[in-house]
């Protein structure tokens, strides 16, 4: 079958893949929640969920330095990418010899096209379905706390990375999640914009947000950012929920409720 990615580009593959290996994260577990784990046969060294991945599957390198020849062993018939998290460069020398899909995901939207659309290269429409069914669903539930609470804005700024200090900017997936928690991205940059301390201070956000990933911020890195900022929250936030845009995004607001709950209760305290 011919179909088109998500950067536009059409990918003649299998109509039913059996030897499929996903380079992203998100992407592997969405693959495992479609019925397809017997036919996914690589993947990265992040595919971390669901947890058995990485003991039943080839790992193929990282999402930025793939092993070009464990994956020629493994001779895939569809290889799944994703325009950001993975090398433009290392696609490339992939597409010359096998069907490579690439995802594009900047939102809400674009990423229940994303699992409409491997559902389809897959064979897995229904199920596809039925997963953007129950992401509609709890953001729907979501969305209704925010008005049931009258939950204002609140200015927020995202914190990907430690050294250099990297936030995510404004035309990201990140950031268009924190906009459905109604929380105001201070970052007019795009992409991932590193900032010095002295900047972050000239941000003046209600919320500093470290996220688990991909710098994995800790407690001790949480007490030298509340030294930074003394008049915001500084949170702790789990990076999955805001940046895995798979079938993961199902768990995605329960987690913010409890998130906005918890933030609400502090700037009442």
């Amino acid at each position: 079958m011919v179909s088109k990615d998500q950067v536009g580009r059409s990918v003649k593959s299998p109509v039913n893949p059996v030897r499929i290996i996903s380079t992203v994260p998100s992407i592997s577990e969405l693959l495992y929640d479609l019925g397809l784990n017997d036919r996914l046969v690589g993947v990265t060294k992040f595919c971390v969920n669901p947890s058995d991945l990485l003991r039943t599957k080839a790992i193929v390198g990282g999402t930025k330095n793939l092993n070009f020849d464990k994956i020629h062993s493994l001779k895939p018939d569809l290889i799944i990418a994703n325009k950001e998290e993975n090398v433009k460069e290392q696609i490339l020398e992939l597409e010359k010899h096998y069907p490579v899909w690439i995802s594009d995901v900047d939102g809400l939207d674009t990423a229940i096209e994303m699992i409409n659309q491997i559902g389809t290269i897959t064979s897995k429409e229904e199920k596809a379905e039925k997963i953007n069914d129950e992401i509609k669903l709890e953001f729907n539930k979501l969305s209704e706390y925010l008005r049931t609470n009258n939950m204002g804005t609140k200015k927020a700024i995202y914190i990907i990375w430690n050294d250099p200090c990297m936030l995510a900017g404004n035309d990201t997936f990140i950031h268009e999640l924190l906009k459905k928690c109604n929380f105001n991205n201070a970052i007019a940059k795009g992409r991932y914009p590193e900032f010095s301390e002295s900047e972050l201070s000239k941000l003046n956000p209600d919320y500093v947000l470290l996220s688990s990933e991909p710098f994995p911020f800790k407690d001790k890195h949480q007490s030298k950012f509340e030294s930074m900022f003394p008049n915001p929250i500084v949170k702790l936030v789990d990076g999955e929920m805001f940046s895995w845009y798979g079938s993961h995004i199902i768990k995605a607001p329960e987690y913010f409720i409890s998130l906005l709950n918890e933030l609400n209760n502090k700037n009442h305290s």
